[in-house]
């Protein structure tokens, strides 16, 4: 896991350690009373510090992108040998998991990290566990109040959007008429309408292309496969499809060989290990996925700790850790894909 987190750059990387030791050595800037411009809060790196217990509670594993982020977490934890990681078993029931937490609050742990099954039925449980005083780390699900959390860590699912929007843009940017077709998740969810809303507003810069369809499935490979199904009845024509969810594009892919079509080009979203394969492979329509990363439970357990040390960012010149991160949707095609493959979830 070490080498996922180092090679991405987030926050605590050897290199981003030394960041703002370079930043005063190399610049030699110094103020009139002879301090460094820099402070010199110490960053939390690989060297063991203070002990930290970080309790971690998530939703239930039902899908391989929430799988990945339990593992991320817990490998990541492995790597410190100044943490201990209390991890809850996954709940998509608000009353147990707040039970779960109320758990961890009672066991006194350091920090807690928490993904909510649902952000604002967890508030009250995240505000309790920092009025008692263990900071809470608010992972991609965010609470209702930002009261309730110390740091909040996710992805972006507007970014999604707009970065499938731009890499079919650009490949269709040349092709009069063109023609796309969408993939949702579940339109219940704020997350779909995200997705949907950047991959919209990304086409509006390529005047030649027109949305002729779209179907929300269920973030399932049963779903993918039979709403696929329909999409393709329902259009014989088209030149690229933006599926929100690598999961239920196993269902999509199945649906759109049983059709025979390779017609157009496909876009998916998360960053399974098997899209990955498939565009490593090259021999169909998938050509790219947008990344919606589970290693920011990794990132997750980065933060927690520092917090639990009192120390601050490698590479940022503030004493604290930020208020929020926000991770960057990369797109991922046969160009790159190498690099992201050992990220890849089942």
């Amino acid at each position: 896991m070490s080498h996922i987190t180092s090679r991405r750059g987030l926050l605590f990387g050897t290199a981003a350690v030394s960041a703002g030791a370079l930043l005063t050595a190399c610049t030699s800037n110094e103020t009139d009373d002879g301090k460094a411009a820099a402070n010199e809060q110490p960053a939390a790196d690989d060297k063991p510090g203070k002990h930290v217990t970080i309790g971690f509670a998530g939703p239930q594993a039902d899908h391989g992108w929430l799988n990945a982020i339990n593992d991320n977490a817990k490998s990541r934890a492995k790597k410190y040998a100044d943490v201990s990681l209390e991890i809850t078993e996954g709940s998509n029931d608000t009353a147990q998991q707040i039970g779960q937490i109320e758990t961890l609050i009672n066991k006194k742990v350091d920090v807690l990290v928490v993904l909510p099954a649902d952000g604002k039925a967890l508030t009250q449980v995240g505000l309790k566990a920092m009025r008692a005083g263990i900071p809470v780390v608010n992972l991609d699900r965010i609470f209702n109040s930002a009261q309730a959390y110390r740091c909040w860590i996710g992805g972006d699912n507007y970014g999604m959007g707009l970065n499938a929007g731009r890499y079919i843009g650009e490949k269709l940017k040349d092709k009069p008429g063109a023609r796309v077709v969408e993939l949702a998740g579940l339109d219940n969810l704020e997350l779909t309408k995200q997705r949907t809303q950047g991959f919209d507003d990304a086409l509006k810069n390529y005047p030649n292309i027109k949305k002729v369809a779209r179907q929300a499935a269920e973030f399932t490979v049963e779903s993918g496969q039979s709403k696929m199904a329909q999409l393709l009845q329902g259009q014989s024509k088209f030149d690229a499809l933006w599926n929100h969810d690598d999961d239920q594009g196993v269902g999509a892919l199945r649906a759109i060989q049983q059709a025979g079509r390779d017609d157009f080009l496909m876009v998916g979203g998360a960053g399974a290990l098997s899209a990955f394969q498939a565009i490593k492979q090259d021999d169909g329509v998938l050509k790219a996925t947008v990344l919606y990363p589970p290693t920011m439970a990794a990132s997750a357990i980065d933060l927690a700790r520092a917090l639990g040390q009192g120390k601050g960012v490698g590479g940022l010149a503030e004493f604290e850790i930020p208020a929020s991160i926000t991770l960057y949707s990369a797109v991922v095609d046969k160009t790159n894909v190498d690099q992201y493959m050992s990220t890849g979830f089942r």
